[in-house]
């Protein structure tokens, strides 16, 4: 794939891919429910942007002088959805791309659109200061020129709105997390969330961006979940083709936040390996399990119930975040995995039901890398209808023809590798 059609799909043009990207998965789930559209904010008095919306500050980076939809007075507060509206959904989603785009659905799917950008502090909470203001003073140049090279072993690209739309991707993170913690107070069964965003961020180190990302909205969002809503123990899944080296760089010493990744051995950037499973006090807190090429929904599978379960069960999360990569499809053109749609409805429907078995059922899944927007979609939407507990349609997108036979005895011996490295 062409260098320019790449750069289009990542970091500097989200709302071209996150748009053609939203209208596709609309498609795909038209038919669920009569149209109705609502702006979610949290109804509780602890979450982080109530207090915006009574002093009725605007959203507003200081370079764009944008605001993100979310200017209210305390007057405006009975327009809100009630407790009720929350507890009906079972799927909230936030879209942090192509703003401006009404998205219908039917009341059990929420997408939250007054929501605030990310602080600097958040986003210090996982980056270095200095980076961050580096970044934000960069856009003056990227005026001027248009475009500028970032980071260059993605390579990652810049515009004059990128900092802008990285702390908007953040901020739809932590108001997703917040959404489900209020509903978790609430229901037995919260509704699970998505945060459909560009730039992604499992890639940015805590000293800046790499591979098409900026800041680390998963990590973001753990360090979010522990200090404002007290939830100690972060459970996160990484099931993107690529290694999750920003995520994994954040928390190597943290023994309060498991991360999980599976990826292709040998892909970008060429981290998580076997015997990279923490230091210090997070030693053994990091599980990373590099698939062979040609792994597909069987590897997958069992991963899921040999290697996820029983990691999770041990450790016990309050919360579950997921970096949810799509493109381990096998039409995807960056990697070579076998997944399918079928694939990624089962790790959406498993990794719901072991929230609701782990953790109340507080989980948030944030949008990694994809490449080809027709699996993407499709991927995606059936998700979403994972979530829902509504029939897969991957049979209708999926070609079991174009599939190959999976290298079962080196996925065995991957899989009974790292069951041997961390005692499961």
């Amino acid at each position: 794939m062409p260098l320019s059609h790449l750069m289009e799909l990542q970091t500097f043009r989200p709302p071209s891919f996150a748009g053609t990207m939203m209208f596709l998965v609309r498609n795909q789930v038209q038919q669920w429910k009569n149209h109705c559209r609502f702006s979610v904010n949290t109804m509780l008095s602890g979450h982080r942007f109530y207090k915006h919306l009574l002093s009725g500050r605007k959203c507003v980076s200081k370079n764009t002088k944008t605001s993100v939809s979310c200017s209210y007075s305390a007057e405006q507060n009975d327009t809100l959805p009630s407790i009720k509206q929350l507890s009906d959904a079972r799927v909230i989603y936030a879209v942090a791309a192509a703003l401006g785009h009404n998205k219908f659905r039917g009341s059990d799917i929420l997408e939250l659109q007054n929501f605030y950008l990310a602080s600097v502090d958040d986003i210090a909470s996982v980056h270095a200061k200095a980076y961050v203001s580096g970044l934000e003073k960069a856009m003056d140049q990227a005026s001027e020129k248009g475009l500028i090279l970032i980071e260059g072993s993605g390579p990652t690209y810049a515009t004059s709105t990128t900092f802008h739309e990285s702390l908007v991707a953040a901020g739809a993170g932590l108001a997703l997390v917040d959404s489900v913690v209020a509903a978790s107070k609430n229901q037995l069964d919260p509704p699970t969330a998505f945060a459909l965003i560009r730039p992604p961020g499992h890639h940015a180190i805590p000293k800046g961006p790499m591979g098409f990302c900026v800041f680390g909205n998963v990590a973001i969002a753990a360090r979010h979940a522990q200090r404002v809503h007290g939830l100690k123990r972060v459970f996160i899944i990484d099931f993107d083709v690529h290694h999750g080296n920003g995520t994994n760089d954040a928390f190597l010493d943290d023994p309060d936040i498991f991360f999980l990744s599976t990826h292709q051995d040998g892909s970008y950037p060429g981290t998580g390996k076997f015997d990279e499973i923490g230091i210090g006090a997070g030693e053994g807190a990091t599980l990373n399990l590099p698939l062979p090429g040609g792994s597909g929904d069987t590897a997958m599978r069992t991963v899921f119930y040999e290697v996820i379960v029983p990691c999770a069960q041990r450790f016990k999360p309050d919360i579950i975040l997921v970096s949810a990569g799509y493109d381990g499809h096998v039409l995807d053109p960056l990697a070579s995995l076998q997944f399918t749609t079928g694939t990624y409805y089962m790790l959406a429907s498993n990794i719901k039901q072991l929230a609701k078995d782990l953790c109340g059922g507080r989980c948030v899944f944030f949008l990694e890398g994809g490449y080809n927007l027709d699996s993407l979609s499709y991927s995606v939407a059936d998700s979403f209808r994972a979530f829902l507990g509504e029939p897969s349609l991957a049979a209708e997108f999926d070609d079991p023809a174009i599939l190959y036979e999976e290298p079962s005895t080196r996925v065995k011996q991957a899989i009974q590798r790292v069951k041997h490295i961390h005692s499961l």
